[in-house]
C-alpha cells in the first residue's frame, strides 16, 4: 500500500464537520466520495484535526493509503478539486508519505485561528467566517489574558463535556494576537488541543477584554478547572484550522 497526503482548504458554514456523521454532510465523506470516484477505489482518510460544525480550515491535513501509485499529480488535483468546486472544499497538494506516516498522530504543532471582527455595522464581506463583537474590545487586556493561557496548565475550564482526550493538561506553545482596522486575529499554537477549547478561551478573552471580567475573575475562571466556569464559547463561525507542522 502506498501512503499520501492531502492539503485541504474549505468554508464549514454547510457542513457538520470534518468527521464522517450520521446526521448530516461532513468534510470527510464529501472528500472521501471524489476520491472513490478519482482513484477508483474506496478510500477513508484520516484527518489531522476534527473541526466542528460551521468551522473552516487554510491548512487541514489528510492521509490515506491506496494500493496503485498516483503518476500525476496534477491531473489528480484538477479532477478532484473539479467535482469539489461547488462544495467550497479545495484540495491544495498532494505528497507521497512513509507507511507508518499518520496525518493526525505524526502531527507535532497544530494552529488555530480565531476572527474577530470589532465594529458597530453588521458583517457583510464576513458574514459566517467571524465573530462580530460590537463591544469595543481592549487590545492589552485580551494580551494579557491571552499571556497567562501560554505554558502548560490544566485547561479543564475550557473542556467540552464530551471531550473524549485522556487528560486536561495540554501544553499551550504561544498565542499571538494582532490586529488591522477592526480585525483582530487570535493564534493558538499547540501540540494538540480538547474539544471546544479554543472557541471557550476566545470566550472568556473576549469577557475580559471588554470589561465583563476582571483580570482576577479571568485568573479565577481558569485555575477553577470547572467547565460551568467558563464564559459561553465563541461561535464556530470565526475560527480556523490555520496550520500544522509535522
Amino acid at each position: 500500500m502506498l501512503n499520501y497526503l492531502i492539503k485541504i482548504e474549505y468554508e464549514g458554514t454547510n457542513f457538520v464537520g470534518w468527521q464522517s456523521q450520521k446526521n448530516g454532510k461532513s468534510i470527510q465523506d464529501a472528500i472521501e466520495k471524489v476520491l472513490k470516484k478519482t482513484l477508483k477505489n474506496k478510500i477513508r482518510i484520516n484527518g489531522a484535526g476534527r473541526t466542528d460544525k460551521g468551522v473552516h480550515a487554510f491548512s487541514q491535513y489528510a492521509s490515506f493509503k491506496v494500493k496503485k501509485k498516483i503518476e500525476n499529480k496534477k491531473v489528480f488535483l484538477d479532477s478532484v478539486n473539479y467535482f469539489l468546486k461547488n462544495k467550497l472544499i479545495s484540495i491544495l497538494d498532494l505528497r507521497k508519505k512513509s507507511n507508518n506516516f499518520h496525518a493526525r498522530h505524526s502531527a507535532k504543532l497544530r494552529t488555530y485561528e480565531y476572527l474577530i471582527v470589532n465594529r458597530q455595522g453588521s458583517l457583510s464581506i464576513n458574514k459566517n467566517k467571524a465573530w462580530h463583537v460590537k463591544k469595543k474590545i481592549n487590545l492589552n487586556l485580551l494580551k494579557k489574558g491571552a499571556k497567562l493561557l501560554e505554558g502548560t496548565h490544566n485547561f479543564s475550564t475550557f473542556r467540552a463535556a464530551s471531550c473524549s482526550a485522556k487528560s486536561p493538561v495540554k501544553k499551550m506553545n504561544i498565542i499571538k494576537i494582532g490586529k488591522l482596522n477592526d480585525i483582530i486575529k487570535i493564534r493558538f499554537s499547540s501540540k494538540s488541543f480538547l474539544q471546544n477549547q479554543v472557541r471557550s478561551m476566545v470566550g472568556c478573552l473576549k469577557y475580559l477584554s471588554t470589561n465583563r471580567w476582571s483580570i482576577d475573575d479571568f485568573k479565577v475562571a481558569f485555575k477553577s478547572k470547572k467547565r460551568s466556569n467558563c464564559a459561553p464559547p465563541a461561535p464556530a463561525c470565526g475560527l480556523y484550522l490555520y496550520n500544522i507542522k509535522y
